[in-house]
């Protein structure tokens, strides 16, 4: 792997939360990314697999941390909050905008170097994206995790659940955040909702008659980005860890793995 090829991502990982996440409070640590998955720390596993892709120059994490857990991080940083603003604090630490930058949620334990690989290699396909977002078939989470439960969304091409993880160009950030503010401030509220993302649109899809191609093209229009999705196999980028099923899941899998 050359330096250039070791550099072409910069990657943020979230590793912060509620401190009185009671999934948290009952493990003895500060948050969910602190709970130990296999003897580690959840956050742990995920650094490890970004790391050993060899495709991350540097890593900045937000939220608690352990010893063993900062020997992998550039960067650590605390959190702000949410979402849209641990993305902007992460990315002016981070300073370079060039290239993509890789998000990735810290509740991934079972995420492997070679999956994270296989989506950026998907993603490379598609340099003209702003936003790449994976998403996973519902059979190949069944297939690899047997009796998961998960959040799916049917569209015309099948049905998915969204991964814990996406990509961007951060010289796009400014254009997109602000629009993408506003649609999480209106995801419970119906009207609004369907004002910004369109009412045909919005009965499509809650119809199954919405396609892939034409959700992207929808978030195209919203965030004033191209936004595509990556439909994956890889079932550990769809299925994070946030309550004792999903431990025990992650256990069973990850001992089997071993």
């Amino acid at each position: 792997m050359t330096a250039a090829a070791a550099s072409q991502y910069q990657a943020l990982i979230l590793g912060g939360g509620d401190p009185g996440d009671p999934f948290a409070v009952s493990h003895g640590v500060a948050v969910k990314g602190l709970v130990p998955v296999a003897g580690q720390p959840m956050g742990l596993h995920v650094l490890r697999a970004v790391r050993a892709s060899g495709q991350v120059g540097r890593v900045a994490y937000i939220g608690p941390t352990t010893p063993e857990m900062d020997a992998l991080i550039d960067l650590q940083l605390p959190d702000r909050g949410s979402l849209l603003d641990n993305l902007t604090a992460g990315l002016e630490a981070l300073g370079d905008r060039s290239g993509r930058a890789l998000v990735l949620t810290a509740d991934i334990p079972m995420l492997t170097a070679q999956q994270l690989n296989d989506v950026l290699a998907q993603a490379a396909e598609q340099p003209g994206a702003g936003l790449l977002y994976p998403v996973v078939p519902r059979e190949a989470c069944e297939r690899t995790f047997p009796g998961v439960k998960r959040t799916f969304v049917r569209v015309k091409d099948g049905t998915f659940t969204g991964g814990n993880l996406f990509l961007f160009d951060p010289a796009l950030v400014g254009q997109f955040l602000p629009r993408l503010r506003a649609v999480l401030d209106a995801r419970k509220a119906p009207l609004k909702l369907a004002a910004l993302i369109g009412p045909g649109v919005l009965l499509r899809l809650l119809t199954g008659q919405l396609t892939v191609r034409g959700l992207e093209e929808a978030v195209s229009r919203l965030l004033g980005v191209q936004a595509r999705a990556i439909i994956t196999p890889h079932a550990a980028v769809g299925t994070d860890v946030d309550k004792p099923s999903d431990l025990a899941l992650a256990e069973a899998y990850l001992s089997q793995a071993q």
